[in-house]
């Protein structure tokens, strides 16, 4: 299957790989992807869910980490981004209806391919914006998934003039005149911008590895997002801080924090961990947004931390942080 993939010279398909597309409940073709482990023994799988213009290319590497630990990974591009259906006109706009869809077509991915096709039991690794999927998930998942590991959840902008609750309010106005498809503040920038300019990794090779992948097939890109994608977001993450909402989350859930992120605020993720039962924070001081494409240095403090904390005992969940 391995025409349902996008290589690059310098990032090669990893090794047992199967894809293909599942639809969604409104119609829209996702594409999929599973890896089977390599090493031995095998424990599990890994669910992982990507970023906000992110594709499975993206986490080949991750995927071989994976393996190489005896875990499979199953994955699929997110609604609106990567090889799956974009969801209006312009196909470069990054845009979502609601934060439910990501959740919905979750649920969907769990039954029609996780369940029947990968070996359990199941955790989720999920960064940036896919961890505030696997959050809003999280009451749903508690009978299915064992731990959950969210790289830099995007519980809030940093630096910002505007609280979340501000963009919510402006947001909704701009919505109501009929804005919600305009690109927010310097939606018009290109994908990515130059290495020395980028806020997501200070490794270079890591870096110039990913952008050849949207330079070669420029139709798994996407821009900036959308007046409803950062409204929706804002009710998600309103949504998941609710008390009661709070109590329903019972995965033991490892929340990774990048020291020098500034793409969300670490600030909000450490708050919102204080109030999160069986939930530990792990900060990586220097480390950019995108923990998992960093430079060695900081990604091999995750990798310690993942080790420590999947596939791990309930009577540790306190301790991998």
């Amino acid at each position: 299957m391995t025409e349902h993939f996008f290589q690059t010279s310098d990032n090669p398909l990893p090794d047992n790989a199967a894809a293909g597309f599942f639809q969604a409940r409104d119609g829209k073709r996702l594409r999929y992807a599973r890896f089977a482990p390599v090493g031995r023994p095998e424990k599990g799988t890994v669910i992982l869910l990507q970023g906000r213009n992110e594709c499975i290319e993206k986490y080949f590497e991750t995927i071989r980490d994976l393996s190489a630990r005896g875990l499979g990974t199953a994955t699929f591009d997110l609604r609106g981004q990567g090889a799956s259906d974009r969801l209006i006109r312009d196909p470069q706009r990054g845009y979502v209806k609601s934060f439910r869809d990501y959740t919905d077509d979750l649920e969907i991915f769990f039954r029609e391919i996780v369940l029947p096709d990968c070996r359990g039991p199941y955790y989720i690794l999920a960064h940036s914006t896919g961890a505030l999927i696997a959050l809003l998930a999280s009451p749903t998942l508690v009978n299915r998934v064992q731990r959950m590991v969210l790289l830099t959840p995007f519980l809030g902008i940093p630096d910002q003039r505007y609280s979340m609750k501000a963009i919510r309010r402006i947001t909704m106005a701009l919505m109501l005149v009929g804005l919600g498809r305009m690109y927010v503040k310097s939606g018009r920038q290109k994908a990515a911008a130059p290495f020395d300019m980028n806020d997501l990794t200070s490794d270079p090779v890591r870096f110039r590895r990913n952008t050849s992948v949207y330079d070669a097939h420029p139709q798994l890109a996407l821009k900036g997002p959308t007046v409803r994608w950062l409204r929706e977001a804002g009710k998600a993450v309103r949504k998941i801080s609710d008390p009661q909402f709070m109590a329903r989350m019972r995965i033991p859930t490892l929340i990774v924090a990048a020291g020098a992120d500034r793409i969300v605020s670490t600030r909000a993720i450490a708050h919102f961990t204080r109030h999160l039962r069986l939930s530990s924070l792990l900060t990586i001081d220097g480390a950019r947004h995108e923990i998992l494409q960093e430079a060695d240095f900081y990604r091999e403090q995750f990798l310690a931390a993942f080790d420590a904390f999947v596939p791990g005992h309930e009577e540790d969940v306190f301790t991998a942080a």
